[in-house]
């Protein structure tokens, strides 16, 4: 691998680490709202479905791959899995 393969790798470990627990903060947040404030329930979801979005979009771009294709779903990962938890488990 060269040089520039490598700081590719290593940038997008960097962006999916942070972006993705990030996302997943604030899906446990969410999980933690109290059941009298359902929006900022939903508020959370929709932020971390946004973060996970650009983490998954900020992975295409740093390896320089077509931006908006099906990978993209893969970043509303943490947001589904929250609004199951919150809603309906």
């Amino acid at each position: 691998m060269s040089t520039e393969q490598v700081q590719k790798w290593v940038i997008t470990v960097l962006v999916v680490v942070v972006l993705g627990h990030l996302a997943e903060a604030l899906v446990l947040f969410a999980l933690m709202a109290s059941d009298g404030h359902p929006a900022s329930r939903i508020g959370l979801l929709i932020i971390a479905g946004v973060v996970g979005l650009l983490a998954a979009g900020g992975v295409r771009a740093i390896h320089r791959r077509r931006i908006p294709s099906l990978w993209l779903l893969l970043g509303l990962l943490p947001a589904a899995i929250g609004a199951y938890l919150g809603y309906w488990a």
